[in-house]
């Protein structure tokens, strides 16, 4: 299962998302965090329809989004997402 975050420089809520999705992948252990930067991946962030930072997508094994929050997530948030990816 993939957390992919989108980020931006100088985005606070960005580093409260890392904290967030950092205590989700050491608690599921199938769980992978990816980081990509808006400014350094434009063509995924286009493909994905990001319109802020942060945004949290959840794909399952197969790529497919279960959840997508746009802001800083809750860890229930991300655990029932990863529970639904899994």
């Amino acid at each position: 299962m993939e957390l992919r975050l989108y980020t931006s420089a100088f985005c606070e809520p960005c580093m409260q998302t890392r904290a967030v999705l950092a205590e989700a992948e050491r608690l599921v252990p199938d769980a992978r965090v990816t980081e990509l930067d808006v400014a350094r991946n434009i063509d995924a962030a286009e493909a994905e329809g990001i319109r802020f930072t942060p945004t949290v997508i959840v794909s399952d094994a197969d790529g497919v989004e279960v959840f997508r929050a746009e802001g800083v997530p809750t860890l229930a948030q991300v655990l029932v997402a990863a529970a639904k990816a899994i």
